[in-house]
């Protein structure tokens, strides 16, 4: 590393290590997706430059360079974009952090800065999956294999809680209560705020068979979900919950047309949800379920489904309404120029 690669790295640590858990006192989550986007940042600048991560400094974090990594987020990842602006969110706050610390950097900052935030459509059509194709989804993983029952119960636990990714991936073996009648998990979302998800009784016989293979030994501080490598076991990362979930819907689409192509675990969350609602949950609960702080962000449940609409709307229209009956009287003025002309403002 030369002295420009060193100067940046340093600045990075400082960003994350105490910046931000310090000076800003932000949650262990927040900390974690800035890690995670600076991480993907880099390792895209090493791919697209092609040469090793210490070569790295300022001088590569250019406004067409991050404008490219948007665009690969968007086209090449499929993230949203919400997702788009908030990993621009964070390139721009580490950048801000790094032009206060060291002058020079400045001129990255005035370019990155210009960068806009994109728009994001308020009538964006959310996806989700039928409960026919949840059932095909579900029959992907063979149980048999090791692999195969632990990402089997990850995506019934996904939709029986409606879990944001990393909200499942952060669960310990102490935030499962499933002995009493009303078994539940407790769920830590955005803002370090708990909640207390109910479970259905299928979902607990999943559980007893993956932690009799999975944590045999049961030690309450353990993550419910984790990976293995030489005997050394870490929580399991979005990215490979991402990947065997994308699999699974690939194989699912091809035998059922109705599994969405581009299956994502955020998917589970969705069409959990308009399940409970097409099922009359009413809307506070349903936000109070899915941890949202505001009711607005989940009224996107209210506008999502066409059908829903089309039978209350039918349940709503009386029988003797000409647009159900089909037998609607038309005047005879078609011969009444006055009266034509006054009926489309042509005469007062």
């Amino acid at each position: 590393m030369n002295e420009k690669s060193t100067r940046f790295f340093k600045l990075v640590r400082d960003f994350l290590t105490v910046y931000l858990p310090d000076q800003r006192a932000v949650s262990v989550n927040t900390i974690k997706s800035y890690r995670e986007c600076l991480n993907q940042l880099l390792s895209y600048i090493c791919d697209r430059n092609g040469f090793a991560l210490g070569k790295l400094s300022f001088e590569y974090l250019s406004r067409e360079t991050v404008e490219s990594y948007l665009e690969y987020l968007e086209k090449k990842r499929h993230c949203s974009v919400s997702t788009r602006n908030h990993r621009l969110a964070c390139i721009r706050s580490f950048v801000k952090y790094a032009g206060v610390r060291d002058v020079s950097v400045q001129a990255c900052v005035n370019d990155l800065c210009t960068i806009p935030q994109k728009k994001v459509a308020k009538t964006a059509v959310i996806k989700f999956f039928s409960e026919s194709a949840l059932k095909t989804i579900l029959e992907q993983p063979d149980a048999r294999k090791k692999k195969g029952l632990r990402n089997l119960f990850f995506m019934i636990l996904m939709y029986d809680t409606g879990a944001r990714n990393q909200e499942l991936l952060d669960i310990r073996l102490s935030d499962i209560h499933f002995e009493g009648k009303s078994p539940y998990v407790v769920i830590t979302g955005k803002g370090g705020k708990t909640r207390l998800v109910p479970v259905m009784p299928k979902t607990v016989d999943h559980f007893r068979k993956y932690v009799d293979v999975f944590h045999p030994e049961i030690s309450f501080s353990n993550h419910l979900f984790y990976i293995e490598r030489k005997g050394n076991r870490s929580a399991m990362s979005p990215d490979c919950s991402e990947k065997f979930v994308k699999k699974y819907g690939t194989a699912a689409h091809n035998v059922n047309p109705k599994v969405p192509e581009s299956l994502h675990c955020h998917m589970f969350r969705h069409s959990r949800s308009m399940h409970l609602y097409k099922s009359g949950m009413p809307m506070v609960l349903l936000a109070e379920w899915l941890g949202h702080a505001q009711i607005s962000s989940t009224l996107i449940y209210a506008n999502a489904d066409t059908e829903m609409k089309k039978e209350a709307i039918m349940k709503a229209t009386s029988k003797l309404n000409p647009l159900l009956s089909g037998e609607t009287a038309y005047l005879e003025w078609e011969d009444d120029e006055a009266l034509i002309r006054q009926l489309y403002g042509l005469s007062q």
